[in-house]
């Protein structure tokens, strides 16, 4: 027997007659009724129609209230439909397991009509509480979402934003930042295995190590116009200035790390704008760090910067090809890089060689899907 509504939905679920007749003559007018005189009958309804709670009897033939409990509590499109059990048992045990397996409540027969309302008219208030809770977490949860990729779009058009500061100053910068931006992400997600940088990698994302390699330039911000855009070769003096980058940028991003510490974002960067420099065997500037002692970023942006640049034209010098650039990389292999690293850039060589090339449109802006997609694959 089914009455049908908009009301709160009831099932009745009980192997005698006549307690079934007194609750719907009671409950009808206030409820949808469903009723079910054994635990079978009562789980098919509830697999196809679940109510917003039951009154369950205990002792039943076949199935036992208990068991039908238990079945319900077992799967979670049912587990949360509040159970009421009633039975004429009064034993303290009997009620506690009732409890223990999940029911809401514990009425004993001979029931009070008045009683069996008021306690279903609190425990569907009950009910619908939660539901309104659960519906403003989920639209909570949404909002939240909807704020992380906002937070994420602004932190990226801020770092586009900083990296075309140097592009402003330097037209060759602009691309030469995003590719090397997918050089070095690419270089993290294959060393992540390896057991020199499994332990420090293991921590950092890559797409954001990439993202902080695009502010490796920021530092040109502060050099001279006279010499950062000469065409040709520069003086010592000249060098000597144009190395001061690595430090200007530092200074830059090291007083951001300063405001916001717990930034993984900002840290890269600033690392990565201050030793991409370093060589392995001491020589490079503006500390001349030796080996293990170059920070891992740092490292992998060496070699995703001169890679890029000498297979990139300039204005005072053709482009080299790229089995000459690798060939070069791994002449330098513990002299300017770390061994490890030149020979992960020589196995992933190919996928260099593709985002330098294949992956620049005709107007001179890159496909950072496409760029992504290539080097997850290849990073495999």
């Amino acid at each position: 027997m089914e009455l049908t509504g908009t009301r709160s939905s009831v099932l009745i679920v009980d192997d005698t007659e006549l307690n079934v007749d007194i609750l719907v003559e009671a409950l009808g007018d206030r409820y949808d009724i469903q009723v079910a005189f054994d635990g079978e009958s009562a789980l098919a309804i509830i697999a196809q129609s679940p109510p917003d709670i039951i009154l369950l009897d205990v002792v039943m033939p076949g199935m036992s209230g208990y068991d039908v409990c238990i079945k319900l509590k077992s799967k979670e499109e049912t587990a949360d439909i509040p159970v009421i059990f009633l039975t004429a048992m009064t034993d303290i045990n009997d009620k506690a397991r009732g409890f223990e397996l999940g029911a809401v409540d514990y009425m004993v027969k001979p029931f009070a009509i008045l009683e069996v309302q008021a306690r279903l008219d609190v425990h569907l208030s009950l009910l619908n509480a939660k539901k309104a809770l659960k519906q403003q977490n989920e639209i909570l949860e949404i909002k939240v979402k909807e704020r992380t990729q906002e937070l994420t779009l602004t932190q990226s058009v801020i770092i586009e934003a900083m990296a075309s500061l140097a592009e402003t100053r330097d037209q060759e910068t602009g691309d030469h930042v995003m590719r090397t931006r997918f050089y070095v992400q690419l270089l993290a997600m294959r060393l992540k295995g390896h057991p020199r940088f499994s332990r420090y990698l293991s921590d950092v994302d890559p797409d954001d190590l990439g993202k902080a390699a695009t502010l490796h330039d920021i530092g040109k911000v502060g050099v001279p116009d006279h010499i950062l855009l000469k065409p040709g070769r520069l003086t010592p003096d000249e060098f000597e200035e144009i190395k001061k980058h690595t430090t200007y940028g530092h200074s830059i991003l090291s007083k951001l790390v300063k405001r916001l510490p717990s930034n993984m974002f900002l840290k890269l960067a600033d690392v990565i704008a201050w030793t991409h420099h370093e060589k392995w065997d001491g020589k490079g500037y503006p500390r001349g760090l030796v080996g293990d002692d170059i920070p891992i970023p740092g490292r992998l942006m060496s070699i995703a910067d001169v890679y890029d640049a000498v297979v990139s034209p300039r204005v005072y010098k053709p482009p080299m090809l790229h089995e000459e650039a690798v060939d070069f990389i791994m002449s330098q292999s513990g002299l300017h890089f770390d061994p490890d690293v030149a020979n992960v850039f020589k196995d992933l060589s190919d996928t260099f060689r593709s985002i330098s090339e294949e992956l620049t449109l005709g107007d001179g802006e890159l496909d950072p899907d496409l760029i992504k997609n290539t080097v997850e694959i290849s990073a495999r």
